[in-house]
């Protein structure tokens, strides 16, 4: 996404912040975008909302600043889900950083944060009776590089589609089938003990 593409969206989304967050609230509107960090897949935005603390309490690094993000999540609570649905109107936004303004932290880590993803739950494609488990894997950088490229190349949507589509590309060969046979018998020989 270009740089004028950017300012644009960030424009936006400032104006749906401070009409959620009030006043002095929102110090400052960041949009991080594939590249800028490893989490973030291509086409999709990061929104990073750093906030004043309502309070005057500001965080200091030390492990209190825990509270502080807490007492935010729960009483804003209300505001921080409007500004989720706002932000429905903005595609690309995968994933809203809410940032506690505090002292002693830099541009990269600007104070104690909460991360909320913008996905909608997954089902299976073709069968919403079945939903998707989540699970984590961390991957290195070709495979990441890998999955990335599926995405790029439209054959996924996200970085679970494209691995979803391999693991389908795998069942689709006839050596599964024999290591799915072995593996049931198995499974029926352990039972026996």
């Amino acid at each position: 996404m270009d740089q004028a593409e950017l300012n644009h969206l960030r424009e936006q989304i400032e104006h749906l912040a401070r009409r959620r967050f009030p006043g002095s609230a929102v110090q400052r509107v960041v949009l991080r975008q594939y590249g800028d960090d490893p989490t973030i897949e291509p086409g999709a935005l990061l929104v990073r909302l750093v906030l004043e603390p309502a309070d005057g309490q500001r965080p200091d690094g030390t492990d209190a600043d825990a509270l502080i993000i807490e007492e935010f999540s729960r009483s804003q609570g209300k505001a921080v889900q409007g500004f989720r649905h706002d932000l429905q109107t903005v595609p690309q936004v995968a994933e809203v950083e809410f940032v506690i303004a505090g002292d002693g932290y830099s541009d990269d880590r600007p104070g104690p944060s909460s991360r909320i993803s913008q996905a909608e739950p997954d089902v299976v494609p073709g069968r919403a009776e079945a939903p998707l488990v989540p699970m984590m894997a961390r991957l290195g950088p070709d495979d990441l590089e890998t999955v990335d490229t599926l995405i790029t190349a439209g054959i996924a949507s996200s970085r679970a589609e494209a691995v979803r589509w391999a693991l389908a590309r795998i069942r689709e060969r006839p050596a599964y089938t024999k290591l799915r046979e072995h593996a049931r018998e198995i499974e029926a020989l352990k039972a026996e003990f």
